[in-house]
């Protein structure tokens, strides 16, 4: 059994995630496949935010957004969402300022679910 302490202890929203997903083996596979997926997404941002294609920037924040608010990264959630309002409104300066702290978080959130599932 995993030690899901470790993630509260990491400001993850656990109880909420439980309440929207079920169970723990769902959250679990959900965040595994979040964990596996992270890379690909961050290239991707960076990609979009470099073309400036600002539309699909905005889809892949959102869809962050979503699944961080499943997982109960909420602080990572408002970030994602942040950046997905402001690639909406086409806002590059705010995005090519702010993006370091969003590539940081997601990194961080991704060593931290990195070490959950290396416990178990």
């Amino acid at each position: 059994m995993m030690n899901i302490n470790y993630l509260k202890d990491k400001g993850f929203d656990i109880d909420k995630s439980l309440e929207l997903l079920g169970d723990i083996e769902t959250y679990n596979e959900i965040l595994t496949d979040f964990y596996n997926e992270l890379e690909e997404k961050l290239t991707n941002l960076e990609n979009y935010k470099n073309e400036v294609d600002l539309e699909n920037y905005s889809i892949l924040v959102h869809a962050l957004k979503s699944e961080c608010k499943y997982l109960g990264l909420n602080d990572l959630a408002d970030i994602c969402y942040t950046h997905q309002i402001k690639g909406e409104e086409k806002d590059i300066n705010y995005i090519n300022n702010n993006f370091n702290e969003l590539v940081n978080n997601i990194k961080s959130i991704k060593e931290i679910v990195e070490k959950y599932l290396e416990i178990n």
